[in-house]
């Protein structure tokens, strides 16, 4: 499997209490970029996904954000790379329908903060 980088953009305002929040579908995008032949950059998006963040303001470590995102949903702009990742080469979404990502840690960086996870493609976990 190549590596590749997921970002999700969510457009979630912080709650003053420990709230879950859904992403606005009109504000947040999960997508991604990998590189092809070492030469060009290669970005999609998945156009359906759901996401949840549960943010603890009193303390940020003990917040959590989850991630389900519709794998047959890719969307690279190219209709036949579509289906070609669609696969069983690649996503296999027959069998393996969606990806999840569960936030693990959650770090102060800065003004925001970093969230490292597990995320599960092709039924295969990783950090």
């Amino acid at each position: 499997m190549k590596k590749m980088i997921f970002t999700a953009l969510l457009a979630l305002p912080f709650a003053a209490s420990a709230v879950p929040l859904q992403a606005d579908p009109a504000h947040s995008t999960a997508g991604f970029a990998v590189k092809h032949m070492k030469v060009t950059t290669v970005r999609g998006q998945f156009d359906k996904f759901t996401s949840t963040l549960d943010f603890n303001e009193q303390d940020p470590s003990k917040s959590s954000v989850t991630a389900d995102i519709d794998a047959t949903s890719i969307d690279t702009h190219q209709e036949g790379r579509d289906k070609h990742l669609k696969s069983a080469e690649f996503f296999d979404v027959a069998k393996y329908p969606t990806i999840t990502f569960k936030s693990t840690k959650w770090q102060k960086a800065g003004d925001g903060f970093k969230v490292t996870g597990d995320l599960t493609m092709h039924g295969v976990t990783k950090p």
